[in-house]
């Protein structure tokens, strides 16, 4: 009867976290977000500054920062996505409670970030191949090139702030990050107004002006990250401050078989997303400025799933670090449930307010009415966008990372990208060319539709895996 007994006793298949340890998880990951979040917000306000002082001066202007922008963003993201990568190294060993490794550690991904800084500047510095294969119209190229030559460089300092912020984010401390995001803000501003308009002796620079600030303004932020950095008694456990070591080959090679993989998914999901405006701009201004005040506001949008990923997946490698797989599953799950709220909440907002918004970014009638249309579309990109960004981030927890570059790019680049060129110009099967920016947005949304549904059963299936495993051992 008891050997009975015991059979007729369920047992869960998932050991569960106790209640005040699920309340605990959830308000983490809600404050770290929110913290991230600010931060993220007012660098995208650096874009959106830029955007909106280009589409003040000239329609040319505008025109350029929107190839521009689409040029650098495709180089810094996968660069930057290799450091970002780091995350869950510096995480786990955080909650291993081995503070001295971290040090180590950080030093070393010095190594990388410099490197990735040289390669990026490098392409920055000749973009006429780009330029050409995308047949950009002559009169744009002048413009395009001096932007992209002050921002390579402004690269360097672009990645060694990102490493110093995402070891901030691994060790549960994003604040002073967001401080430093949210002060040079102002600076950003007024720089960016004052070089691309002139005046008190500067000549006006046109779209350039914007390059210079943003040079002079991560200047500023990477000092002020040092200062802290030597001052701030939350990085003294770290010993971040010793003689830098020799490269340890071992390691750079560890940081590298995770976040090559890492910074070519982001590379293909931002160059399926940025490559769009170099095809579209051989549509004409309009279309180009058009689809840049979408762009925008897709990637302002971005920053909140961005942000409640960055936030669970520090706390999902926490807990895997300290060995409660239990406690990672948990908050893998309630990450996506927040992301899944917050990416309704934004759908129906924009899609409520897309001409209001719209006419918030320039004054030219044909460029308002054309981006309003497309804002419909990124509504709906953004549900798609929001989960495929968490599921990518958390699969990154559990050292997935080949598999996803393998599905973007045949999905975003072959069927989103591709599928989008193809119909835009030359035509599918039966439905004829159809040469407007929106079919661009259209094909891409699908393309992450797939994507989302694909990296969700991924995390599912890690989860049910891993959700009761014994300990594991940080990287």
């Amino acid at each position: 009867m008891e050997k009975r007994a015991r059979m007729n006793v369920p047992s869960p298949a998932v050991p569960q976290p106790p209640m005040p340890q699920r309340w605990s998880d959830l308000a983490t990951i809600a404050r770290h977000a929110g913290t991230v979040l600010v931060g993220q917000l007012a660098v995208m306000a650096f874009g959106i500054t830029d955007t909106i002082v280009a589409g003040r001066h000239a329609e040319a202007s505008l025109a350029a920062l929107s190839v521009a922008s689409a040029i650098f963003l495709s180089i810094s993201v996968g660069l930057v996505g290799v450091l970002q990568a780091l995350l869950p190294v510096w995480a786990q060993l955080r909650g291993a409670q081995q503070n001295t490794r971290m040090g180590v550690s950080f030093r070393q991904s010095l190594y990388l970030g410099l490197l990735a800084a040289a390669l990026g500047a490098a392409v920055l510095q000749h973009p006429e191949p780009l330029l050409a294969a995308a047949q950009v119209p002559a009169l744009l190229h002048p413009m395009v090139g001096q932007y992209l030559g002050v921002l390579a460089l402004a690269l360097p300092l672009t990645l060694l702030f990102r490493l110093f912020s995402t070891l901030n984010q691994a060790i549960g401390h994003p604040r002073l990050i967001t401080w430093i995001q949210v002060l040079a803000l102002p600076l950003k501003v007024l720089l960016s107004v004052w070089w691309t308009f002139g005046g008190l002796g500067v000549p006006a620079l046109g779209a350039v002006g914007c390059a210079w600030a943003t040079l002079v303004v991560y200047a500023a932020m990477l000092s002020l990250a040092v200062w802290l950095s030597r001052t701030q008694e939350i990085y003294l456990p770290l010993h971040l401050w010793q003689r830098l070591e020799r490269p340890d080959v071992l390691q750079l090679w560890r940081f590298l078989r995770l976040g090559v993989p890492a910074g070519l998914t982001v590379l293909v999901e931002v160059t399926s997303f940025t490559l769009m405006a170099l095809f579209i701009a051989r549509q004409g201004t309009t279309a180009a400025g058009a689809h840049q005040i979408a762009a925008n506001l897709a990637a302002v949008l971005y920053m909140v799933p961005l942000s409640l990923a960055i936030a669970a997946s520090a706390r999902i490698s926490f807990w895997r670090g300290a060995g409660q797989e239990a406690h990672a599953r948990h908050a893998a799950l309630t990450g996506f449930g927040l992301v899944a709220l917050m990416a309704c909440v934004l759908t129906v907002a924009v899609w409520g307010f897309k001409g209001s918004i719209a006419s918030l970014y320039s004054e030219h009638p044909a460029v308002v009415a054309l981006a309003a249309q497309l804002l419909g579309w990124v509504a709906l990109y953004h549900l798609l966008d929001a989960v495929q960004c968490f599921c990518l981030f958390a699969l990154r927890c559990y050292g997935i990372t080949v598999a996803p570059l393998l599905v973007y790019s045949v999905l975003l680049w072959c069927a989103g990208l591709g599928g989008g060129y193809a119909l835009a110009y030359h035509g599918v099967g039966p439905w004829p060319a159809q040469p407007s920016a929106a079919t661009f947005w259209i094909s891409s949304g699908l393309a992450l539709a797939l994507c989302a549904v694909a990296f969700a059963w991924m995390l599912w299936r890690c989860l049910e895996r891993w959700g009761h495993k014994s300990p594991v051992s940080p990287r």
